[in-house]
Protein backbone atom coordinates (compact mmCIF):
# COMPACT_ATOMS: atom_id res chain seq x y z
CA UNK A 1 0.00 0.00 0.00
CA UNK A 2 2.83 2.39 0.89
CA UNK A 3 4.42 1.81 -2.53
CA UNK A 4 1.12 2.58 -4.24
CA UNK A 5 0.75 5.86 -2.33
CA UNK A 6 4.35 6.80 -3.19
CA UNK A 7 3.69 6.07 -6.87
CA UNK A 8 0.47 8.12 -6.87
CA UNK A 9 2.24 11.05 -5.16
CA UNK A 10 5.09 10.91 -7.70
CA UNK A 11 2.66 10.90 -10.61
CA UNK A 12 0.75 13.86 -9.20
CA UNK A 13 3.90 15.88 -8.66
CA UNK A 14 5.14 15.19 -12.17
CA UNK A 15 1.85 16.05 -13.87
CA UNK A 16 1.88 18.87 -16.44
CA UNK A 17 -0.57 20.80 -14.27
CA UNK A 18 2.14 21.38 -11.68
CA UNK A 19 5.13 21.48 -14.01
CA UNK A 20 4.81 24.97 -15.43
CA UNK A 21 6.82 26.82 -12.78
CA UNK A 22 10.10 28.09 -14.18
CA UNK A 23 13.45 29.41 -12.95
CA UNK A 24 15.65 31.54 -15.23
CA UNK A 25 18.80 32.96 -13.68
CA UNK A 26 17.86 34.41 -10.32
CA UNK A 27 14.16 34.79 -11.19
CA UNK A 28 11.58 32.13 -10.38
CA UNK A 29 8.08 32.21 -11.89
CA UNK A 30 5.41 30.47 -9.80
CA UNK A 31 2.09 29.26 -11.23
CA UNK A 32 1.68 31.59 -14.22
CA UNK A 33 -2.03 31.30 -15.03
CA UNK A 34 -5.04 32.94 -16.61
CA UNK A 35 -8.54 32.13 -15.32
CA UNK A 36 -10.52 30.99 -18.36
CA UNK A 37 -12.54 33.97 -19.59
CA UNK A 38 -15.95 33.67 -21.24
CA UNK A 39 -15.75 32.60 -24.89
CA UNK A 40 -16.89 36.09 -25.95
CA UNK A 41 -14.41 37.95 -23.72
CA UNK A 42 -12.15 40.52 -25.32
CA UNK A 43 -9.78 40.74 -22.34
CA UNK A 44 -8.27 38.54 -19.63
CA UNK A 45 -5.92 38.85 -16.67
CA UNK A 46 -2.70 36.92 -16.13
CA UNK A 47 -1.35 36.12 -12.68
CA UNK A 48 1.84 34.67 -11.17
CA UNK A 49 4.42 35.23 -8.46
CA UNK A 50 7.94 36.34 -9.38
CA UNK A 51 10.69 35.49 -6.89
CA UNK A 52 13.99 37.35 -7.20
CA UNK A 53 16.55 35.09 -5.53
CA UNK A 54 19.41 37.32 -6.69
CA UNK A 55 21.33 40.09 -4.97
CA UNK A 56 20.23 42.80 -7.44
CA UNK A 57 16.78 44.23 -8.11
CA UNK A 58 15.20 43.91 -11.55
CA UNK A 59 12.18 45.48 -13.23
CA UNK A 60 9.43 43.97 -15.36
CA UNK A 61 9.26 46.51 -18.20
CA UNK A 62 7.13 44.78 -20.84
CA UNK A 63 4.92 41.87 -21.85
CA UNK A 64 4.41 40.29 -25.28
CA UNK A 65 2.11 37.48 -26.42
CA UNK A 66 0.25 36.29 -29.51
CA UNK A 67 -2.87 35.73 -27.36
CA UNK A 68 -3.83 39.38 -27.46
CA UNK A 69 -3.47 42.48 -29.61
CA UNK A 70 -2.07 44.34 -26.60
CA UNK A 71 -0.55 43.18 -23.32
CA UNK A 72 0.59 45.32 -20.40
CA UNK A 73 1.29 45.20 -16.68
CA UNK A 74 -1.61 46.90 -14.87
CA UNK A 75 -2.42 47.80 -11.30
CA UNK A 76 -5.92 47.70 -9.84
CA UNK A 77 -6.65 50.07 -6.96
CA UNK A 78 -9.66 51.14 -4.92
CA UNK A 79 -9.60 54.71 -3.62
CA UNK A 80 -10.95 56.01 -0.30
CA UNK A 81 -14.39 56.49 -1.92
CA UNK A 82 -14.53 52.86 -3.03
CA UNK A 83 -13.95 53.70 -6.69
CA UNK A 84 -11.89 51.08 -8.50
CA UNK A 85 -9.38 51.95 -11.19
CA UNK A 86 -6.98 49.99 -13.34
CA UNK A 87 -3.98 51.64 -14.94
CA UNK A 88 -0.93 50.51 -16.91
CA UNK A 89 2.35 50.38 -15.01
CA UNK A 90 5.46 51.30 -17.06
CA UNK A 91 7.74 49.17 -14.84
CA UNK A 92 7.20 46.82 -11.91
CA UNK A 93 10.05 46.59 -9.40
CA UNK A 94 11.20 43.08 -8.47
CA UNK A 95 13.40 43.73 -5.40
CA UNK A 96 16.34 41.44 -4.63
CA UNK A 97 15.44 38.65 -2.22
CA UNK A 98 11.70 39.31 -2.47
CA UNK A 99 8.57 37.91 -4.10
CA UNK A 100 6.19 40.07 -6.11
CA UNK A 101 2.71 38.63 -6.63
CA UNK A 102 0.63 39.56 -9.63
CA UNK A 103 -2.90 38.74 -8.50
CA UNK A 104 -6.53 39.84 -8.68
CA UNK A 105 -7.03 43.25 -7.12
CA UNK A 106 -3.41 44.34 -7.52
CA UNK A 107 -0.70 44.07 -10.14
CA UNK A 108 -1.54 41.75 -13.03
CA UNK A 109 -0.90 41.17 -16.71
CA UNK A 110 -3.72 42.64 -18.78
CA UNK A 111 -4.40 40.95 -22.12
CA UNK A 112 -6.58 43.15 -24.34
CA UNK A 113 -8.02 42.23 -27.72
CA UNK A 114 -7.84 38.46 -27.27
CA UNK A 115 -7.03 36.79 -30.58
CA UNK A 116 -8.92 33.56 -29.82
CA UNK A 117 -10.76 31.55 -27.22
CA UNK A 118 -8.76 30.49 -24.16
CA UNK A 119 -9.71 27.00 -22.99
CA UNK A 120 -9.06 25.45 -19.59
CA UNK A 121 -5.93 23.27 -19.59
CA UNK A 122 -4.21 25.02 -22.51
CA UNK A 123 -0.72 26.47 -22.17
CA UNK A 124 0.09 29.81 -23.85
CA UNK A 125 3.46 31.52 -24.23
CA UNK A 126 4.02 34.98 -22.80
CA UNK A 127 7.32 36.83 -23.02
CA UNK A 128 8.11 38.87 -19.92
CA UNK A 129 10.70 41.58 -20.55
CA UNK A 130 12.99 42.57 -17.69
CA UNK A 131 15.44 45.44 -17.42
CA UNK A 132 18.33 43.12 -16.46
CA UNK A 133 17.20 39.53 -17.11
CA UNK A 134 16.00 40.45 -20.61
CA UNK A 135 13.33 38.46 -22.41
CA UNK A 136 11.97 35.42 -20.56
CA UNK A 137 9.42 33.13 -22.20
CA UNK A 138 6.92 31.77 -19.67
CA UNK A 139 4.00 29.41 -20.31
CA UNK A 140 0.72 30.48 -18.74
CA UNK A 141 -1.84 27.79 -17.98
CA UNK A 142 -5.51 28.47 -18.58
CA UNK A 143 -7.10 27.66 -15.22
CA UNK A 144 -10.78 27.00 -14.51
CA UNK A 145 -12.98 30.10 -14.69
CA UNK A 146 -13.10 32.18 -11.48
CA UNK A 147 -16.78 31.34 -10.88
CA UNK A 148 -16.04 27.62 -11.13
CA UNK A 149 -13.16 27.88 -8.66
CA UNK A 150 -15.45 29.64 -6.18
CA UNK A 151 -18.19 26.98 -6.38
CA UNK A 152 -18.67 25.16 -3.13
CA UNK A 153 -17.43 28.07 -1.03
CA UNK A 154 -19.68 29.19 1.81
CA UNK A 155 -20.29 32.78 0.71
CA UNK A 156 -22.61 33.46 3.65
CA UNK A 157 -19.62 34.12 5.92
CA UNK A 158 -17.33 36.08 3.62
CA UNK A 159 -15.51 38.91 5.41
CA UNK A 160 -17.64 38.29 8.51
CA UNK A 161 -20.73 39.66 6.74
CA UNK A 162 -23.96 37.70 6.95
CA UNK A 163 -25.83 37.44 3.66
CA UNK A 164 -29.55 36.93 3.23
CA UNK A 165 -30.50 33.28 3.02
CA UNK A 166 -30.65 32.05 -0.55
CA UNK A 167 -28.39 34.82 -1.86
CA UNK A 168 -25.28 32.67 -2.10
Amino acid sequence: MKRLLTLVAALCLSSPLLAHDLTVGSLQFIHPHIPQPAASAKAAGGYLAIVNEGSEADKLIGVETDMAAKSEVHESKVDANGVGTMEPVPALDIPAGETVSLERGGYHIMLMGLTGTLTEGEMHKVTLIFEHAGRVEVEFMIDPPMAERMEGMDHSKMDGMQMDEGSN
